[in-house]
């Protein structure tokens, strides 16, 4: 490994981006509940406030709507805002400023005025959060217009990305899962950018597909190594971004394959797996199909705090090892 390259941790790569970014750029602050002294809810921002003082990392009210708003038209005035949701459930109090004004403004003002706002969202089940703190909402946010939504797997992607998401002029949604804050990973020194719209193949194959987000990257590709050893070769595609989603990588892969698992946490229905179903269906990797496609999400049901009901309602590892085999197979 390059000297340059260090093993980090999900959130010790994100607090660096964090503290990268604002060391290069004074318009760069950091606004959320609980991010100065006690370092935030899942510790990511640690010791920032140390670093930077109370002025750029800033405990926010307990109000998303207000902590947003004060984010958004920071936004329209030239600075650079990181507010931190302490769950991403939480959304759900701040969309008229998300929805309503981040993601119109700049159509809305003819292009004078963009919103450079980064807003990050802790999301995912697993943690014994329950039903109101653990839920995956990040095809809410991809289906508006105006609004990047990005996922980032591994500790190396979270930084570039966020880096990326720093420099955008748009709004950008980063969806980290809970899961992942304590998944080490090599981590670049310095600065860097992964591009945000872009997919990564992790694994290449020729037997099926799956494309995946966030956690359940991982959790694919510990089904692959597992069906590997019954000459089942699987293909990977991290899907990284939402929105704007890489359709011509998701595509490839597929008339690579001719077979499509979409493995997510969300809800099944009206989640990702679908948009992502729709690209192949409605593109010349439909010819090339040799099985339906297949969507493998999170039950129809509120996260329940019992840990292992909480397991049995979103995709794990023997679930995704049973929908590629029975796809391969011709049994779906």
């Amino acid at each position: 490994m390059d000297a340059s390259v260090r093993e980090l941790s999900y959130s010790q790569a994100i607090q660096e981006a964090m503290a990268l970014a604002m060391e290069a750029d004074d318009r760069v602050f950091l606004m959320g509940e609980d991010i100065g002294v006690y370092g935030g809810a899942f510790q990511v921002t640690g010791d920032l406030v140390d670093r930077f003082g109370s002025e750029r990392v800033m405990d926010t009210p307990i109000s998303e709507l207000g902590g947003a708003g004060v984010a958004v038209g920071a936004a329209m005035t030239g600075m650079r805002p990181i507010f931190e949701f302490q769950f991403s459930d939480f959304a759900t109090l701040a969309m008229e400023q998300i929805v309503n004004q981040a993601a119109k403004m700049r159509f809305m003002l003819g292009g004078e005025v963009s919103v450079p706002v980064v807003m990050r969202f802790p999301a995912g089940s697993g943690t014994g959060a329950a039903a109101q703190h653990s839920q995956s909402l990040e095809a809410w946010l991809g289906h508006v217009p105006g609004l990047k939504v990005i996922q980032p797997a591994t500790p190396h992607d979270v930084k570039g990305m966020l880096l990326a998401a720093v420099a955008d002029p748009d709004p950008v949604m980063i969806f980290e899962h809970k899961l992942l804050y304590k998944m080490k990973g090599p981590v670049p020194e310095g600065h860097y950018t992964v591009p945000i719209g872009k997919a990564e193949v992790r694994r290449e194959g020729r037997d099926l597909t799956i494309v995946a987000t966030s956690i359940m990257v991982h959790k694919a590709l510990e089904a692959a190594e597992a069906l590997a050893a019954e000459g089942i070769d699987i293909e990977i595609v991290d899907l990284r971004t939402i929105r704007p989603m890489d359709k011509d990588t998701i595509i490839a892969s597929v008339k690579k394959t001719s077979r499509l698992l979409c493995v997510y946490e969300a809800v099944k229905t009206l989640g990702i797996g679908a948009e992502v179903s729709a690209a192949v269906a409605e593109s010349e990797a439909f010819d090339y199909l040799d099985a339906p496609i297949v969507r493998l999400g999170g039950a129809e049901t509120p996260i329940p705090y019992n840990p292992e009901l909480e397991k049995a309602t979103v995709p794990q590892v023997p679930d995704i090892v049973a929908a590629a085999r029975d796809l391969v197979r011709g049994k779906r």
